[in-house]
């Protein structure tokens, strides 16, 4: 399959274009960026064009893989839907949910495959967890993710510094705590320090789940834990979080096996989609001090 990478960023270079380059049976042919210089210069890297014109990179490929901010991804992913390109798309999918549901439309008017990149979901690690989770009947969970962008690639990342912890970390947890616990039908949130955000989550037959993200942690208090618990005792996750290029790999070969079948992927966009349900209702818990139901 012929990917071209949207993006000239540190992660679209440094993971997608990387992992692509590397690829036994996928093949990068092109990046494609809003900055015609910075295109070139990540295609040069990769030895493929890199260029500002979208409509020639879409006549040459089967697929794209978009490492945008969100708004900036949507309406591309969209574009390269409806000329029939299949798609590996970055968390989240939009930063509200009529975004998100255009996108989620659009996927399923074109017919193409999708996949969206929730990095741990394609380790091996996380994979045996979640079959352990499947073979007992579960009561709640926890998640807990503290870091600091401080100085990292994404300090200057303007979506993030704007919406913070819970869209940006918050898909991963939800990628974990739904296809264990169930889906997400009510959220309540209470902010803490700086961007800190503590979250509720209602899953259906009285299951609940708790959940606290940050960005904005001390080095020192840094960590990441996910954990269920049920019949079979906790049952712990503690993932990979160093293993970009790896778990990209992963997710270009499951992006080609649904192209290949027509069935749809775990992790589409409407998985996607349902994921910014809950961020947006926890945002909106956030603004009104209340429990706030998901959209559906």
């Amino acid at each position: 399959m012929r990917f071209a990478v949207l993006g000239t960023g540190f992660w679209a270079r440094e993971v997608h274009a990387r992992a692509l380059a590397g690829h036994p049976d996928a093949e990068l042919v092109a990046v494609w960026g809003r900055d015609r210089g910075r295109a070139r210069e990540a295609g040069a890297e990769f030895e493929v064009p890199g260029t500002d014109d979208l409509d020639a990179v879409l006549d040459d490929v089967d697929a794209v893989s978009i490492a945008l901010p969100p708004d900036v991804q949507a309406p591309l992913a969209e574009r390269a839907a409806a000329a029939g390109k299949h798609l590996l798309l970055e968390k989240p999918t939009g930063l509200s949910l009529p975004v998100a549901d255009r996108l989620a439309a659009a996927v399923r008017e074109a017919g193409v495959a999708s996949v969206v990149f929730f990095t741990m979901r394609f380790q091996d690690a996380t994979s045996t967890w979640l079959a352990q989770a499947a073979r007992t009947r579960l009561a709640g969970g926890s998640a807990s993710w503290l870091g600091s962008i401080a100085g990292s690639p994404f300090a200057a990342s303007a979506w993030r510094q704007e919406h913070g912890a819970l869209w940006d970390i918050g898909p991963h947890v939800l990628s974990l705590l739904v296809p264990t616990l169930g889906p997400v039908v009510a959220v309540q949130a209470g902010a803490g320090l700086r961007d800190t955000v503590h979250l509720v989550l209602h899953h259906p037959e009285g299951v609940a789940s708790t959940v606290t993200v940050s960005h904005t942690v001390s080095p020192m208090s840094a960590g990441t834990e996910f954990s269920v618990h049920g019949d079979a005792g906790r049952l712990v996750l503690l993932p990979q979080l160093d293993a970009g290029i790896e778990s990209f790999r992963v997710a270009v070969d499951e992006l080609q096996a649904a192209a290949l079948t027509g069935a749809a992927h775990p992790l589409d966009v409407s998985f996607g989609r349902d994921v910014v349900a809950v961020l947006a209702a926890a945002e909106r818990s956030l603004a009104t001090g209340c429990r706030e139901t998901v959209g559906s």
